[in-house]
């Protein structure tokens, strides 16, 4: 049987790679691991998995797994969102939005007992950004 696999990268197709990762590093509170010289790929230090960002549109990827569609609103959101976890959701939501983050909902604590606030990027991709969550007893 082979070995379990690591989870390597979350991908953001995003409209500027430089921008996405800058915006990310200020907003979110993470380093830039790499920014590749021709803006088509992006890295942040986020731990043992890969926050990444590339082109919406790439010739490598787009013939071959179809191309990605943004939503047309936002009352529209891509099938995913990328989930943050701070020990201060209030001050690191704060410092999101002060740096560019648009607010959709701010923090509040939840029926399971996480607080929870959400975001979207410059891309209008949604961020949860919470608390951590306590193991059930």
């Amino acid at each position: 049987m082979a070995s379990k696999p690591a989870f390597g990268y979350v991908v953001l197709y995003v409209k500027d790679v430089a921008a996405s990762v800058a915006f990310y590093a200020k907003a979110f509170g993470y380093a830039v691991r790499r920014l590749d010289e021709s803006h088509r790929w992006g890295e942040l230090e986020s731990g043992s998995t890969t926050i990444a960002f590339t082109p919406i549109h790439q010739h490598e990827t787009d013939n071959l797994t179809g191309t990605v569609h943004n939503p047309g609103s936002d009352r529209e959101r891509p099938p995913m969102e990328v989930c943050f976890v701070y020990s201060d959701v209030d001050v690191a939501y704060k410092c999101a939005v002060e740096n560019g983050a648009v607010v959709v909902r701010e923090p509040e604590v939840k029926e399971w007992g996480q607080k929870v606030g959400y975001v979207r990027d410059i891309d209008g991709n949604v961020v949860r950004m919470g608390s951590h969550v306590n193991p059930p007893k």
